[in-house]
């Protein structure tokens, strides 16, 4: 017993363990949504505390099914691995490739609204060009920092969401000095719609914000004690970041009048400059831009766990399952950032704003499916597994996720879902390409994956280093003669509204 004791203390030894896996979870959901949401929902009106409630409901709904079933079966993959398991290869298949595609979507988004913030201090990232070379080198930065292993991404999300939390939780404590009722009820519904319509237009905002609540499930290959701590860290960090949403937006809501909080573009640094002065509104702003590119860390990880999870069992590219010494799908990493990169500048626009509305409402609507398919997943693999009590309790529970899923799915943009139903159809397609190298595997028994070239470890540094080079040279120095450009940030435009950092099925 001794031994084996040993034999697993020595597998976990690379790990991350309980704590910093609930702030990977935390941080993930709360990287950019939560130091934006209180401009975005402010279009609606504080009525969207009542959808803040329902959302909390239904992200404890889905933190409650992902940790059963993460406790059921604690394999790497998440909805992928859950959706194969219950409902055969294709089905796991398509849910990868949906989650794995919508997270390299997302990732972009995260990048984005980062620099965005730090604008603030860098007037020059408003720049188009300069924002988008910027982006890239922190994508790269954060493919390196996963390619040096798990624990190196643990500590870094560990440190980010710490510090994003501090003025998040001293805006929802003591925000509420400088709180004035009139200013909350005045605009408790500005959005000329009824109120149950209100309400259903904040669940697609209030959803982003949760985005991330399997986080632990999808890298439970690289936690320590998975069948254990997964579960605590999933419910763990949904009830953190809950409690962070509903007070810190509401406490904002009622500190700065509705018109002025629509046109923030930082409405956290706005609310601590208000309360404290422009240093407080800094620092603020500085812990925000902290807060998303650290949750870049985490979601560049999540992403190279789940297309490694399904490479190994046949259905992803022999490629995403290759890993170095770490055990990290370093090549997929890089696959990941390479696409990430030219998404970037496929999306580039006038302001960060735009373009990160641009991506997040893409991302949403396809996180939605794997969510549903989960939800319902506990049913199939619950069954036997549990006493009959709590397995009606956690039923019921997915049933509730899946409920709220189909909700925030009817009330996101047409058009953009519409596209996503296509694509979805089309992944049937793509897999007989998948049932090929299944069968392979199979008959011939090959084992997928293998040890990944050094070299691509040294050639995600070398890009992060070139791409800072790039956007330092358009920064301060023109194309011909390099002379120094101005560095006095222009005025803001009117119509530049922190409504359009949100996703654009919302009006």
């Amino acid at each position: 017993m001794a031994t084996t004791g040993a034999t697993a203390a020595a597998d976990d030894s690379g790990k991350i363990g309980l704590v910093p896996a609930t702030l990977m979870v935390a941080g993930n959901m709360m990287g950019s949504g939560v130091f934006m949401l209180p401009a975005n929902l402010s279009a609606i009106g504080s009525i969207a505390l009542i959808g803040w409630l329902l959302t909390v409901v239904g992200a404890v709904a889905l933190a409650l099914v992902f940790a059963k079933l993460s406790a059921i079966d604690p394999a790497a993959g998440g909805p992928y691995a859950f959706a194969r398991k219950a409902y055969g290869d294709y089905m796991g298949y398509q849910t990868n490739l949906i989650y794995w595609l919508a997270n390299v979507v997302g990732n972009v988004a995260l990048a984005v609204a980062g620099l965005g913030y730090l604008s603030h201090f860098f007037p020059a990232l408003k720049v188009p060009i300069v924002m988008a070379f910027g982006s890239i080198a922190i994508i790269w930065f954060f493919a390196y920092a996963n390619i040096l292993g798990p624990k190196v991404v643990g500590r870094l999300q560990s440190f980010t969401t710490i510090f994003a939390l501090v003025p998040i939780f001293g805006m929802a404590l003591f925000g509420w000095f400088w709180f004035k009722p009139e200013i909350f009820s005045s605009a408790w519904n500005v959005s000329g719609q009824s109120s149950p319509n209100a309400v259903m237009a904040t669940l697609t905002f209030t959803l982003w914000a949760f985005i991330g609540v399997e986080s632990a499930s999808v890298s439970a290959g690289v936690v320590a004690n998975p069948s254990r701590n997964v579960p605590i860290a999933t419910v763990g960090g949904v009830v953190l970041a809950s409690v962070a949403y509903v007070l810190s937006s509401s406490v904002i809501m009622g500190m700065i009048p509705n018109k002025e909080l629509i046109a923030s573009s930082a409405p956290f640094a706005d609310a601590a400059r208000l309360a404290l002065g422009d240093f407080a509104g800094s620092t603020v702003a500085l812990c925000a831009a902290v807060g998303c590119l650290g949750s870049l860390a985490g979601w560049t990880l999540l992403v190279g766990q789940s297309a490694k999870a399904a490479a190994d069992d046949g259905l992803f590219p022999g490629i995403f399952a290759k890993v170095n010494k770490r055990g990290v799908p370093s090549l997929g990493l890089v696959i990941v950032a390479v696409i990430m990169s030219v998404q970037v500048l496929a999306t580039m626009s006038p302001t960060a704003s735009q373009q990160f509305g641009k991506i997040a409402s893409i991302a949403v609507i396809m996180t939605l499916l794997p969510y549903i398919y989960s939800c319902i997943a506990i049913k199939v693999l619950g069954y036997g597994k549990m006493p009959h009590g709590q397995y009606t309790f956690f039923v019921a529970a997915g049933l509730a996720g899946a409920i709220y899923c189909m909700i925030a799915l009817v009330g996101s943009d047409g058009e953009q879902t519409r596209w996503s139903l296509i694509f979805v159809i089309a992944t049937i397609v793509f897999y007989s390409a998948s049932i090929t190298r299944k069968r392979d595997l199979d008959e011939k028994h090959i084992h997928p994956g293998g040890k990944a070239p050094i070299w691509v470890r040294y050639l995600a540094l070398g890009v992060t280093i070139v791409a800072l080079v790039v956007m330092f040279w358009l920064s301060v120095g023109r194309h011909d003669d390099l002379d120094l450009r101005s560095r006095e940030q222009a005025p803001a435009e009117a119509g530049e509204t922190a409504q359009q950092m949100a996703p654009s099925g919302v009006q």
